[in-house]
């Protein structure tokens, strides 16, 4: 198409610079879609329990090896400005509620693909989206119509929460050990305030080292640190420690200004050495006056320091990670401080054990069994670096699912069951609606069955045969139905212990939703290439009508 435009008296106009491309209507919407139905079909084969890995390789070689549909989107570079936003579906998922990240892209992908027939029924796309707008408010209300409450202090059921998080991640076959350290770890920092719940996931520091099986993992009540002790004659172990937390270096400040030291007889060398000495000596004798045997330093500590703090027995750990400084306060109760004149003994924190440890070929030093911690670690082992990477990443969805929860105590059962019973519910409720709206909300039905589809597809399951009997199930009141992927059948869910949190499945329906409409609505798509020549000043900026 010309870039080159005529007003109705056919004067030229200039509207778009040299290079750009256009497509418009129809085109663009076609476009669009196809390149979101491609992201969505990429992504909808990991779905579920049986849902298949992705092998992922970026240009420096590294490989990835997951199934978490957030990271699959990161690592492959999308390029197609509207396949970029079903990216943004994913991220905000994962940021928000931390799982259902592959349903949200499934689902907003099948949206489209269901909207495509509409358009070429000549219905006008805002009709669609506003169809859409109306499924999803009355998806969110059928959705708290089978939501349970639960009390967030029963392990059992966080437990099961967690469990199905992990259930269809490569740490399937681990997913119950790793489901009562999830737990463990999130009711061990939770806090309550006036009724409600609230769980800080930084106050859960996840570290990860190869070697081992993922059944060697452990929750640390209190904080693991990749240091080693400073030096080689301090204790390795401390029982019953008292901790001091310094976040400045324990050395001699330099000025800030050039100073000059005028020398003139050997003597003055060594009162002078001797004097720096003696201020080192001082701020050992300062932090051994408050009864503290263990010093977590934040920066570095002078040699002379270090000689005096073994002498003293005092185990050391220098240039700590302020986020690990923060931590180490939350865990041991201690208070961080930057002046050593400012340590006294109410500012030192607890901890049962502090004690070196090796792994693998690393020391870490492990500050353990503190009294009422409100951060702790969970250290994860492996076969390999690939197998940890994705436990991690199954670890932290899981930990988000458990928060959710704790945060909203309502629970939903799983395998596609409140998906089919939305749809099944949204079937009777169009016939309420008029004609267009209703053609679009039985599309949104449609479209929402591709959770349940998708599972039984991947599940080995002809997936016509399980979508009409789910169906048929959910017709005659059955509302807890849906796709057991390991048996490949149709059952009731709750019975199978298999629960999600209601918190995730809204935000999959709410960021699907919006995301479709936001791509249903584009119907001219500008594109500049990059190496045209430069804008005249006269012409508005080419970011203009751009996204």
């Amino acid at each position: 198409m010309s870039h080159i435009q005529t007003t109705s008296d056919g004067v030229p106009v200039i509207v778009l610079k040299e290079g750009s491309k256009q497509s418009r209507g129809k085109d663009a919407q076609r476009n669009n879609i196809a390149a979101a139905k491609l992201v969505s079909e990429i992504i909808s084969s990991s779905l579920g329990p049986r849902g298949m890995d992705k092998m992922l390789v970026d240009t420096m070689g590294d490989i990835t090896i997951t199934n978490d549909g957030a990271t699959i989107l990161k690592e492959m570079d999308v390029q197609h400005p509207a396949a970029k936003m079903m990216v943004e579906v994913a991220k905000a998922t994962d940021s928000e509620v931390g799982d259902g990240t592959t349903s949200a892209v499934v689902f907003a992908g099948s949206l489209l693909e269901k909207a495509e027939s509409l358009i070429d029924n000549e219905i006008h796309p805002v009709i669609i989206a506003d169809g859409y707008k109306k499924a999803q408010k009355q998806s969110v209300i059928l959705l708290s119509e089978i939501a349970k409450s639960i009390d967030p202090n029963n392990k059992k059921i966080l437990e099961q929460i967690a469990n199905t998080s992990m259930q269809t991640k490569l740490v399937s076959v681990e997913a119950t050990d790793l489901a009562k350290l999830v737990v463990d770890a999130t009711l061990t920092v939770m806090e309550e305030k006036s009724g409600n719940h609230k769980v800080i996931i930084d106050n859960i520091k996840v570290d990860k080292k190869t070697g081992g099986s993922i059944s060697d993992s452990q929750m640390i009540n209190g904080i693991v640190l990749d240091k080693e002790i400073v030096h080689s004659n301090m204790p390795k172990k401390v029982s019953d420690a008292k901790i001091a937390l310094i976040s400045s270096p324990l050395e001699i400040e330099k000025t800030e200004f050039d100073a000059k030291i005028n020398i003139s007889s050997p003597n003055q060398i060594k009162t002078f050495m001797e004097e720096e000495n003696q201020i080192l000596k001082e701020i050992v004798e300062k932090i051994k006056s408050t009864g503290a045997t263990v010093v977590l330093c934040q920066k570095g500590i002078d040699d002379i320091v270090q000689h005096y703090l073994s002498k003293y027995e005092i185990l050391t750990v220098r240039r700590i990670k302020e986020s690990d400084m923060t931590k180490l306060a939350k865990a041991t109760g201690g208070r961080i401080v930057g002046s050593i004149n400012d340590l006294s003994e109410k500012d030192l924190g607890q901890a049962n054990n502090v004690e070196e440890k090796s792994i693998e070929e690393d020391n870490w030093v492990f500050i353990e069994d503190c009294k009422n911690p409100k951060a702790v670690t969970l250290l994860i082992r492996g076969g390999s670096q690939r197998v940890i990477d994705e436990a991690e990443r199954s670890i932290h969805d899981a930990l988000m699912v458990v928060k959710d929860v704790i945060e909203k105590p309502l629970i939903l059962p799983g395998g596609g069951a409140p998906e089919e019973y939305i749809a099944t519910n949204l079937r009777i409720w169009a016939k309420t609606l008029s004609g267009r709206e209703q053609l679009a909300v039985e599309k949104y039905a449609e479209a929402i069955e591709s959770i349940p589809l998708s599972l039984a597809k991947n599940a080995g399951m002809n997936p016509i045969d399980a979508i009409t009997n789910l169906r048929s199930i959910h017709s005659s009141g059955e509302k807890f139905a849906g796709v057991d992927v390991i048996n490949g059948k149709i059952v009731n869910m709750e019975q199978l212990e298999i629960i999600e949190p209601l918190k995730v499945k809204e935000q999959i329906i709410k960021s699907a939703t919006e995301t479709a409409n936001m791509i249903l609505r584009i119907d001219n798509v500008i594109a500049v290439s990059k190496s045209s020549s430069s804008v005249p000043p006269s012409m508005p900026p080419s970011g203009m009508g751009m996204y």
